[in-house]
């Protein structure tokens, strides 16, 4: 069995998979054990929902005609200040490098970033939503459900995309998934198997050293 730093070292954002499915027992136990994850004051805030098969495809051939909802949340700070903006435009340079795209082609970008609604062709595609009333300390307690979702899955042999990208089709999407007043969508999940021979699951991104964000004081 992989132990944890294994399969930290192994997770990385899949951008294309196998059509083969994950069966529902499967999920399950990934999305539940998941729910194990620290939650300030215990609140578990989060609320989730899994789709595959039709249901899943439905969403896909509606998101078609889907525009983005009228106040969309950013994913990013405007203007966003270094180091974080060389982070996010070299890492996206690298992304679209590994599938042949120049920087002037704008149609051929385009089309990569529309893949994110149809979850990257993964057979499983996971929403996690939250109540609009939660704080930021709630999102904090996401990011560990997320976190831990995703290190299961990588325990298990699958793969999964993280994806900010559903924020801005928050209102849409919970319309569709009929989900109680007053949710907002956080974040989706694309799960599935990778495609080993896709370019663009053969990068990956780099990490900032160390020295530019961990101190440690007072050791011997």
């Amino acid at each position: 069995m992989k132990n944890v730093e294994q399969v930290l070292r192994q997770r990385h954002s899949v951008r294309a998979f196998l059509s083969r499915p994950v069966g529902a027992e499967q999920v399950r136990q990934l999305l539940v054990l998941a729910g194990q994850a620290a939650s300030g004051g215990n609140l578990q805030p989060w609320r989730v929902t899994a789709l595959t098969g039709a249901s899943l495809q439905a969403l896909r051939e509606a998101m078609a005609a889907a525009p983005p909802d009228s106040d969309p949340a950013l994913v990013y700070p405007a203007r966003l200040w270094e180091p974080y903006r060389s982070r996010r435009f070299d890492n996206g340079e690298a992304l679209y490098r590994s599938i042949g795209l120049e920087r002037e082609d704008r149609a051929g970008r385009l089309a990569q970033l529309a893949a994110n609604a149809q979850m990257f062709g993964a057979p499983v595609g996971v929403f996690v939503a939250v109540e609009k009333r939660m704080l930021h300390a709630q999102w904090v307690d996401l990011g560990i459900y997320l976190q831990s979702l995703m290190l299961l899955a990588a325990e298990s042999g699958l793969a999964t995309c993280a994806q900010g990208f559903w924020r801005n089709y928050s209102d849409f999407v919970s319309r569709h998934l009929a989900l109680p007043p007053g949710y907002q969508i956080a974040f989706g999940v694309a799960l599935g198997y990778e495609d080993s021979a896709a370019p663009v699951n053969r990068w990956r991104s780099t990490r900032a050293a160390p020295g530019g964000w961990c101190e440690m004081r007072g050791f011997e």
